[in-house]
């Protein structure tokens, strides 16, 4: 017997032996200056996927169980887990309950608006992720006679909670700063922010050089919300997150959020790396650096690990989600005479995937069945329209084929919150011309080419284009369709639009996005120019007429509960006429058209007064 207790101590300890050099290894790797980091971005509010995020987490950790985990902002807004973001904070208490250290702020908690976004602070009081940001300009905005009074608010929230441009954490001996930016892009994308912003490149310039001066830190991480690739057409080296790389060359890592890039392998750029992931918690990303003989560090491994069918799920994680679904129902859906998981109809229809959605140009199902639910809801709220529009960017989801839910529903237009506090976009009425209306067929025509979330979706107005025209210039045969007749787009008639609030904000931006070519400005049923969106949203009853309910409301009104299959199909609102006939090229010219025909033809004019002046010279000559 005591030959046998003998022999396995023996094994144990050589075991135990074998053991501690694969448990430290990490550890003894730390001490001499390697760095594991988990990130993420853009999740806006996938916390579904946190259940096989704290998986692949833990098993990242299981041979680097001191990586930092990370943010890059846009956290909320996506998904029903956002209809409590103010008085629940539920996406900042689930990332701390998976252990994430830091975060940034994205355009997206902007949609809360600033006391809305008060709200989550308070809301989180007591969490432990660190909020970094060091571009908000609080002395401009607090100065600022309109903003000052909310803002105030934030401030005080932000403060409170205990945000900071930038912080210090230490894993086995490797000590790292972090810091979070808005890019210029994202700034604009939050017209609802009420705050003004510093330039980012500016602002990390200050905040890295304050680091360094007032820190002994090994590596400098920056949780960027400006981002990198977003269309096909875009070059890396002339993107936010890369040339915030060339001018603060100090950055060791970029964790970039913002355009939802994936990047499937880092960008380099000197010693700067650039990471992406991707969006709504398709991906968790996983980087380990070495520090480098230089003292900088060299990216050692990286990895997009896939969240998909083969990752398990957490059975502690999907029980404490339970919580936060049972609040959404409980404190907003049950408003509306709905719930979270209520089936509204079931579907045979083949709609294409969210991440598919507006990557051609040219009409889109989805597209027409958002619309076509504005219109729905609006006679049901007593009210009516000419067109409903939507634009690419905020549809959110798809809908694929069986049952679809309220939550699914929901997360297809899930953007954005309302004058009433609430989340999701109120539906708004305005008025443009005729000439206006064929200019939003041109944002369509020719600007979503250079920005496809400017790709629209309408019932009531049709047109067709022509991509081998002159861009500006490129929709053709604009039509109203009341559902009865098809009618020419009147010049100077006024028409009725109705949008969400989000897309009528960002009409202001065409002008911008034209080069000055095109101008929309919405304006009132006396022809006055709106100065304030919210006094046109449209009410059902005393309760906004939210996008999102809209949606839903038409999807459970179907007979038979069934997508009808008129929804497979394109319907003509939108057609592509792919012709380099000169008939087909220059048909319709508008003035921007004109304009560069005009030139063309002074041009011609030119060089063939040129030639003929050369010739008569040559002649002369001749004859002396």
């Amino acid at each position: 017997m005591k030959k046998l207790l003998k022999t396995i101590t023996i094994i144990t300890i050589l075991a135990v032996a074998g053991a501690i050099p694969a448990a430290l290894s990490y550890a003894d790797k730390a001490d001499t200056g390697s760095v594991s980091v988990i990130f993420t971005h853009d999740m806006h509010s996938h916390l579904d996927e946190f259940a096989k995020l704290k998986t692949a987490m833990d098993d990242v950790k299981a041979d680097y169980p001191d990586s930092f985990v990370l943010d890059a902002g846009d956290f909320a807004m996506g998904t029903p887990y956002q209809v409590t973001f103010s008085q629940q904070a539920s996406e900042m208490k689930m990332m701390d309950y998976l252990g994430y250290e830091a975060t940034t702020l994205g355009n997206h908690e902007f949609d809360y608006r600033a006391l809305g976004l008060a709200g989550m602070f308070d809301a989180a009081k007591g969490v432990n992720v660190q909020m970094v940001m060091a571009n908000i300009d609080w002395e401009a905005t607090l100065a600022d006679e309109e903003l000052k009074a909310d803002a105030q608010v934030l401030k005080d929230a932000y403060d409170a909670f205990g945000v900071k441009e930038y912080t210090v954490v230490e894993h086995q001996g490797a000590k790292v700063a972090l810091f979070g930016l808005m890019g210029k892009n994202a700034v604009d994308y939050a017209p609802e922010s009420g705050l003004l912003f510093k330039d980012a490149i500016e602002a990390a310039t200050e905040t890295v050089e304050k680091i360094k001066a007032e820190e002994d830190v090994d590596m400098i991480i920056c949780l960027s919300h400006c981002g990198t690739i977003e269309n096909e057409d875009d070059v890396m080296e002339e993107t936010e997150d890369y040339l915030l790389a060339e001018a603060v060359p100090d950055i060791d890592l970029i964790v970039s959020g913002h355009t939802h890039t994936v990047l499937e392998e880092a960008v380099q750029v000197g010693d700067t790396y650039i990471v992406s992931c991707g969006a709504y918690n398709a991906y968790m990303g996983h980087a380990v650096l070495d520090k480098n003989d230089n003292g900088r560090y060299t990216l050692a491994s990286y990895e997009l690990v896939a969240l998909d069918e083969n990752v398990a799920e957490d059975a502690a994680v999907v029980a404490e989600l339970k919580k936060y679904r049972a609040l959404a129902d409980e404190e907003y859906f049950s408003q509306y005479g709905f719930s979270w998981e209520q089936v509204i109809a079931n579907n045979n229809v083949e709609f294409t995937p969210a991440e598919e959605l507006g990557i051609v140009q040219g009409e889109e199902p989805l597209g027409n069945l958002i619309t076509d639910s504005y219109k729905y809801a609006l006679e049901q709220a007593g009210e009516e329209a000419d067109i409903t529009v939507v634009p690419l960017g905020v549809i959110r989801g798809s809908f694929d084929k069986g049952e679809i839910t309220v939550a699914d529903a929901f997360n297809v237009s899930s953007l954005g919150y309302g004058k009433d506090g609430l989340s999701g976009y109120p539906l708004v009425k305005a008025y443009l011309t005729g000439k206006e209306l064929k200019a939003v067929a041109e944002v369509d025509a020719s600007v979503s080419m250079l920005m496809n979330v400017a790709r629209l979706y309408c019932n009531g107005l049709e047109y067709s284009y022509n991509p081998n025209r002159l861009i500006m210039n490129r929709a053709v045969d604009v039509k109203i369709n009341d559902g009865t007749e098809i009618k020419d787009v009147e010049n100077d008639k006024m028409y009725s639009v109705v949008a969400d609030l989000y897309s009528c904000q960002m009409l202001g931006t065409v002008k911008d996005q034209s080069f000055g070519l095109l101008k929309i400005e919405p304006k009132d049923e006396n022809g006055d120019p709106i100065t304030n969106y919210e006094d046109h949203i449209i009410y059902d009853g005393e309760k906004e007429l939210k996008a999102w309910y809209a949606l839903a409301s038409y999807i459970d009104s179907f007979e038979g509960d069934q997508v009808p299959e008129y929804y497979g199909e394109a319907q003509g609102r939108k057609v592509e006429i792919d012709s380099k006939n000169p008939v087909e090229l220059l048909k319709q010219p508008n003035k921007i058209a004109a304009i560069v025909v005009a030139v063309v033809v002074l041009l011609v004019l030119v060089i063939v007064g040129i030639v003929l002046l050369i010739r008569k010279l040559i002649r002369r000559k001749r004859t002396r």
